[in-house]
């Protein structure tokens, strides 16, 4: 059992305290032991219906053509019952009700037209307004965890270029908005030796000087498969066309992701 108690840190930051009072800390350390023994059995059920989703998937590729991937199917299919799932166990009311009011206000920025222009305040009001204004301090961009592991990146990893991934969510009438949305993601900006290989293979067009960046498919995949984006009728992720890369281009991603990873 995990005692609550304080703790008085000693040496020299002795004016410094860890706190083990939180019930929710409690709880996530419980959780982190059992979670071995958790995705054991998540693995066994899904082991149980794989058949469905291995012949639901050959279907669909016999349906749509060769192109089809059906581990990338049935991998999104087995994620989806996942988050669907969490439904068996609703969260508190207040922070359900938080979270579905910030999806409404993202859902009216995607449609909402042009902000109108304010008239201007005359420079008495200016100067008055000026000292109650609080700066907030941004939040810190996240870049740890598994996704931030560069040995996930492969030969058999698949990539989108940023532009299709930001029209794949909905996104494409505003361009590169994908990138300020989500900070969080891991996105590679090609050199001209990338570009070069991508227009060759008709993976996008020469851009000459323009920047073009490459993220990971399986990234946004989870994106469209999150409360923001999964019931949004303007997601078309037909749109991503993933492919794969060259070892050589791998390595210098995974370069990327350590350099980006570790100057956050």
């Amino acid at each position: 059992m995990i005692k609550h108690r304080q703790i008085q840190r000693r040496g020299r930051r002795s004016h410094m305290a860890a706190s083990y009072s939180d019930p929710h800390l409690s709880m996530e350390m419980l959780r982190a032991v059992l979670q071995p023994s958790f995705n054991d059995d998540i693995m066994a059920v899904f082991r149980k219906y794989q058949k469905f989703f291995e012949k639901a998937a050959e279907n669909v590729k016999e349906n749509v053509g060769e192109e089809v991937q059906t581990d990338q199917l049935i991998r999104g299919a087995a994620r989806s019952a996942l988050e669907h799932a969490k439904q068996l166990f609703p969260g508190d009311p207040k922070r359900a009700a938080a979270e579905a009011a910030k999806k409404a206000r993202a859902d009216e920025e995607r449609g909402s037209p042009a902000p109108k222009k304010r008239r201007a305040r005359p420079a008495a009001d200016r100067q008055n307004a000026f000292p109650t204004l609080v700066r907030v301090k941004a939040e810190p961009i996240k870049r740890e965890g598994p996704k931030w592991d560069p040995s996930r990146l492969n030969e058999s990893s698949t990539f989108v270029l940023g532009s299709r991934a930001n029209k794949a969510l909905g996104m494409g009438g505003t361009r590169g908005r994908i990138y300020i949305k989500h900070s969080e993601l891991f996105k590679y900006a090609a050199d001209a030796k990338d570009k070069q290989w991508l227009a060759e293979r008709h993976h996008m067009k020469a851009t000459g000087g323009k920047m073009a960046y490459l993220l990971i498919e399986e990234d946004i995949q989870d994106l469209s498969l999150s409360d923001e984006y999964n019931s949004c009728p303007d997601v078309q992720l037909e749109e991503m066309k993933p492919f794969s890369v060259p070892i050589w281009m791998v390595e210098k991603m995974q370069r990327a992701m350590v350099a980006q990873r570790d100057n956050e």
